[in-house]
């Protein structure tokens, strides 16, 4: 059984990816790019929030890669490019089924383990690399609503967080 503090992190990451899934619903033009030099369409962003799904993915992965070896599979996925607002959609809810997997055996206790990434060799810990994908996730469901927002969509505080 997952213990609280895992639990917790799981419950903040699924209420980013429902948020998610909702701003992304409110793509009109997924060609549309706002006018800030160098910005990415609508479809890049799309694109790059399958990586941060993705990275949460490859963290529950790495922390218990005999019960969740099939979620290597999802390495071999595409991601950053640009994609339709149902292919988005698709390959989030894609992600969240194995995410719950994981946090399914992931127990407080793992949170402190280090597991070594490609960024720091002598490793970070399990929890600090959650927190880091799901800040990751954070910012671009941001940068979503402000595109949006740019785009002229009444979008507000209810659509980019959720109010228990």
């Amino acid at each position: 059984m997952v213990g609280p503090l895992a639990g917790a992190v799981f419950a903040k990451i699924e209420e980013q990816i429902e948020r998610t899934i909702h701003l992304i619903g409110l793509v009109p033009d997924v060609d549309w790019t706002p006018p800030i030099p160098g910005a990415w369409s609508f479809g890049e962003l799309l694109g790059h929030l399958l990586d941060c799904m993705a990275g949460i993915c490859a963290v529950l992965y790495a922390a218990h890669p005999d019960e969740l070896a099939h979620l290597a599979e999802l390495q071999k996925l595409p991601v950053n490019f640009a994609c339709s607002v149902d292919d988005a959609r698709e390959r989030i809810e894609l992600y969240r089924a194995p995410i719950a997997e994981g946090f399914a055996v992931l127990r407080d206790g793992d949170l402190g383990r280090k597991l070594p990434t490609v960024f720091v060799a002598e490793g970070e810990s399990v929890l600090t690399l959650l927190l880091g994908n799901l800040e990751h996730s954070i910012n671009h469901k941001h940068q979503l609503f402000m595109y949006l927002k740019l785009a002229g969509v009444g979008v507000g505080t209810p659509d980019l967080y959720q109010f228990r």
